[in-house]
């Protein structure tokens, strides 16, 4: 299997440096595949929606990733007039440095049972003809 350069360096870098924000203790774990046409990018999120991430490419054309959960439950005893409370709230950020060989405008995203999953196609090469003419000025 073919190692990447990209891919040790991403990760050490926003793991030990303090560029990746994060107010959770937990970060959600992260897988990352190659195959020759893509990359893919998963991402565990359990009990999660589509409507609870945002995934963009940024400015700096690099990938990123956005999750934010609120859970409110109110719960009211007519008895004692108690109402009660409880907040549940989770957020994690994350920003990968993507490979030069990303379509950047063919990333596609999608969550299912309890997975995000980016899909990062690869750009196509065009195969080099070895014979050709040339023409001659």
């Amino acid at each position: 299997m073919r190692k990447n350069s990209w891919l040790p360096e991403v990760f050490d870098d926003f793991l030990t440096n303090g560029l990746m924000q994060r107010t959770n203790a937990t970060a959600p774990a992260i897988n990352v595949m190659e195959n020759e046409t893509q990359y893919i990018v998963e991402l565990a999120a359990p009990g999660l929606r589509k409507e609870d991430f945002q995934v963009h490419v940024n400015e700096d054309g690099n990938l990123t990733i956005k999750m934010e959960q609120k859970n409110e439950v109110k719960e009211e005893n007519e008895k004692t007039h108690y109402l009660r409370r409880e907040f549940s709230y989770s957020k994690y950020e994350q920003t990968l440095l993507l490979p030069e060989d990303v379509d950047r405008e063919g990333i596609a995203a999608r969550v299912n049972d309890g997975v995000l999953r980016v899909d990062l196609p690869k750009v196509k090469k065009e195969e080099q003809k070895l014979f050709r003419p040339i023409e001659i000025d």
